[in-house]
């Protein structure tokens, strides 16, 4: 989220910060405390502000204070002034007024890499790959990037014009839209995966959640499944109340899910599901990976307590604290930690401790020997302190700083787009693979292409070099040194070979995105995809599902 400078409330702003300061003294000590540096605060900044050097902005100067209270509470409670509250509710209700058109920036160009289906991006006639050079009159290479974006957004109802460059054609092409409300999908994608077991990709736990998960299931058990996948993977969370919900759909009726325990006690409360479940019997697996936060994490700790689901993947990011937003003057808001949540067993998994600071402020995650052993319903043994352990762990191969360069440079992008432009059949997602053939042309397409990047070995190398000069052995080294970085050099030449996997991978989903936007781009994705394959294997041995559920 891009952050603009706005007028603040000095009021508030010194207020909070004598609250938060002082809210663990005596009442009557505390309110002195707070008067005495809320005078203090005030002084100070009427010294800045008048004898400093050089002109002090006092909202920056403010807000800068504001930004760094907070900051040494913990990074989720944040000040959201008044230019910001429309990015936050996009973020907390999934809904803006746009096109339905997702952008990125390479280099200096503005380029159209998804669009949202049924909205009026899609109707219009924008494709992915379009490069805008023009919103209205704006010329995008005049403005900055969160001033397009800006502009992108307005009113529902508003007209707007995009000018954009597409491949193929030499005269770039206006088109005429008319913003409208859009809703993100947060269930992008579900279908049948091999051997008849069913699949659910939830990417956010915005309003709607639940009732989406549970109309997508209602579907897929029209085609009899075996087993469902419900993944949460790089699903940072979202709504509480959401994540009750999804469980709802596998758990009995009046069973808790999560508690939530902070410092005011009577704001304390458990969540328990409200209605009749879905399905209590299917075999269920629930994907996590480092980036499932909050509502996932809920949701995989509860079914995991209640043993419903085998958790695969990797273990997940560790969010265990509760925000809330509280109004401001002009418009503004925080959003403040108010609690913790547990999950059935009682167990909380925040993993890093933001009450205990070392001395120089940084945070340390909750160590080993202070995690605390919980029974779930089948007695095994599951801890808190450390995110959601999965039931089955699978290792993945790190992302090559190759492949991370060609993807946030855009060659991969532009490589899709040329691809897709020449094929006159629309591809399968399910089934379509670039040949040998087909990568061996991208692997030619990009020789000319420069994509300077520093590999791990460059890196250790590097450190190696600078710790021989400390240690005075580097002139008895270089001529080694040299050796050794030649042959990185000459080894880098092979590494769009090398790392094809990981690269091919990338190019089928963006070609088939082209073609069935996001749905198709999360399905082409499956086929090679670790996680999926250790799902489908536990799910068709009943055996071994139900000896992981039992702890044996």
């Amino acid at each position: 989220m891009q952050h603009m400078k706005k007028r603040l409330n000095f009021i508030i702003a010194i207020t909070l910060l004598g609250i938060v300061a002082f809210s663990f003294t005596p009442p009557a000590d505390r309110y002195f405390e707070i008067a005495k540096n809320l005078d203090i605060f005030a002084t100070l900044f009427k010294e800045v502000n008048a004898h400093y050097v050089d002109e002090v902005n006092p909202n920056h100067l403010v807000k800068t204070g504001i930004d760094a209270m907070l900051e040494s509470l913990d990074p989720y409670t944040n000040y959201i002034p008044e230019d910001q509250i429309e990015n936050f509710r996009t973020m907390n209700t999934g809904q803006y007024g746009g096109i339905g058109a997702i952008t990125r920036e390479f280099g200096d160009r503005t380029v159209v890499t998804m669009i949202m289906e049924g909205f009026a991006a899609q109707k219009g006639g924008l494709k992915i790959g379009d490069e805008i050079l023009k919103i209205d009159q704006v010329d995008l290479s005049k403005v900055s990037r969160k001033e397009a974006g800006d502009l992108m957004k307005g009113q529902v109802g508003e007209p707007v014009s995009l000018t954009v460059k597409r491949f193929g054609r030499d005269e770039p092409l206006k088109l005429d839209f008319k913003r409208e409300k859009i809703k993100l999908n947060n269930v992008p994608y579900y279908g049948m995966l091999d051997q008849g077991y069913a699949y659910i990709c939830l990417s956010e736990f915005t309003p709607d959640a639940g009732k989406n998960v549970r109309n997508a299931f209602l579907k897929l058990k029209e085609h009899n499944p075996k087993g469902l996948v419900l993944d949460l993977r790089d699903n940072l969370g979202g709504l509480l109340m959401e994540a009750v919900n999804v469980c709802n759909i596998f758990l009995p009726k009046g069973k808790p899910v999560v508690s939530t325990k902070g410092k005011i006690a009577d704001q304390n409360a458990t969540y328990s599901t409200l209605d009749n479940p879905l399905d209590l019997e299917i075999p269920l697996v629930v994907l996590i990976n480092r980036s499932s936060a909050s509502a996932s994490e809920i949701v995989a700790g509860t079914l995991q307590d209640y043993d419903r689901a085998v958790i695969i993947g990797e273990r997940s990011f560790g969010k265990g604290l509760v925000q809330i937003p509280r109004p401001l003057s002009y418009n503004a808001q925080v959003k403040i930690t108010t609690a913790k949540y547990y999950t059935p067993t009682g167990r909380c998994i925040q993993v890093m401790d933001y009450s205990h600071r070392r001395d120089d402020g940084s945070v340390a995650s909750i160590p080993d020997s202070l995690k605390v052993a919980f029974k779930t319903t089948n007695g095994r043994t599951v801890y808190d302190g450390g995110g959601i352990e999965p039931d089955i762990t699978v290792e993945h191969d790190d992302t090559h700083p190759v492949t991370h360069t060609l993807f946030a440079m855009g060659y991969i992008f532009d490589y899709a787009t040329r691809y897709a432009h020449a094929l006159k059949n629309q591809p399968d997602p399910k089934n379509f693979s670039l040949s040998s053939d087909e990568y061996q042309q991208f692997v030619t397409w990009m020789k000319d292409k420069d994509y300077q990047y520093n590999s791990r070995l460059d890196q250790q190398l590097s450190q190696l070099s600078d710790e021989a000069k400390r240690e005075r052995y580097y002139n008895e080294l270089k001529s080694q040194l040299d050796q050794i970085n030649a042959k990185i050099s000459e080894s880098k030449k092979n590494e769009l070979m090398l790392y094809k996997d990981q690269i091919k991978t990338l190019l089928e989903e963006d070609i088939i995105s082209r073609f069935h936007l996001e749905r198709g781009s999360i399905q082409a994705g499956l086929k090679n995809d670790e996680d999926i394959k250790k799902s489908t294997e536990i799910l068709s041995n009943s055996n071994q599902y139900k000896k992981l559920l039992n702890g044996i």
